[in-house]
């Protein structure tokens, strides 16, 4: 086992810039990272130009090898992934692996999960912690094994969620923490002093799926405080939405004022200048920044100075 933190030789996967961030920080800590793995370069933005990831151009800036498989079974790959010889692999927001390629380096493929696991294993950690209304989570690394993000634990750290805060600036503040998490994993990796911890499984364990277009739409009947949660875990990305005159309307920040009525919730109210507001099933909640579908994002009193909302049937304040 490497004695020296120059000495231990590191490949590390990732894409986005939550990646590349602790990318970078390895780096600087001196850390020998001999090669890296990233997506394939892709079509993207205004003329679709081919767009390489944040871990990619990162990569390519500090000299390191850089591989991006299309196919990461594909058996050159793999080969030439084994001839770098790496001790371990550090895995960041990248995708599933083949057990070759995981299993391939002696001392293990660790991975960095933006939860307090056996919390919230899954794609979307950060979405769903706000969404659920926690008011702590944080970040575990563990050593990857075939079932998703239930390898053996080593370090935690755990961070408290505020009550204004939004995915983006959740994930900012995980992602520093993070990058602390994952030293501290490579300094007992460098040192042998590993002590791992098991995951343990309860019947209390809350998920963390994909969010995909069905599961971030804006249920009106659920509480004020429910969706205010749900609108700040989807923001900036990828964004609560709802229908409004007959397109889909984006929301990305809103306040919620409990209210005793009867009025059917999910109908909108409007005074045409300053107010865009829903009824939920406690009261009232008041769109503060929003795109439609077309428009481009704005605060709402700059929406309705240019929309003309006076031939929709929408209860008056």
């Amino acid at each position: 086992m490497p004695k020296n933190k120059k000495d231990l030789r590191i490949i590390f996967l990732g894409n986005p810039e939550f990646a590349r961030f602790h990318l970078e920080r390895i780096l600087e800590e001196g850390y020998n990272v001999v090669a890296v793995i990233s997506a394939p370069d892709r079509q993207g933005g205004r003329g679709m130009k081919m767009l390489s990831t944040p871990v990619t151009v990162y990569a390519k800036e500090k000299g390191i090898p850089c591989l991006q498989p299309k196919n990461l079974k594909n058996e050159e790959f793999q080969a030439e992934l084994k001839s770098y010889n790496a001790d371990l692999q550090i895995v960041i927001a990248f995708r599933m692996l083949p057990i070759p390629v995981w299993d391939m380096p002696p001392l293990g493929t660790y991975n960095l999960h933006a939860s307090l696991l056996p919390q919230y294993r899954g794609a979307a950690p950060i979405n769903w912690a706000i969404i659920n209304g926690e008011t702590e989570t944080g970040v575990s690394t563990f050593k990857l094994k075939h079932e998703i993000d239930t390898g053996n634990l080593l370090v935690q750290k755990a961070c408290a969620i505020k009550p204004t805060e939004n995915v983006g600036s959740l994930h900012d503040k995980l992602m520093h923490l993070g990058a602390d998490a994952i030293i501290e994993t490579l300094e007992q990796l460098v040192t042998g002093n590993v002590n791992e911890i098991e995951q343990q499984d309860s019947d209390t364990l809350k998920a963390a799926p994909k969010l995909f277009t069905d599961n971030t739409q804006i249920d009106w009947f659920k509480s004020g405080k429910d969706i205010i949660n749900f609108i700040r875990g989807l923001s900036p990305y990828p964004v609560a939405h709802s229908m409004f005159d007959g397109k889909l309307l984006k929301v990305y920040e809103a306040e919620f004022t409990p209210l005793d009525h009867k009025i059917t919730a999910g109908t909108f109210t409007s005074d045409g200048k300053s107010n865009l507001d829903v009824y939920t099933t406690d009261g009232i909640v008041s769109l503060l920044d929003i795109k439609l579908q077309g428009k481009r994002q704005m605060k709402i009193r700059d929406f309705l100075n240019g929309y003309d909302i006076s031939h929709l049937h929408i209860t008056s304040v």
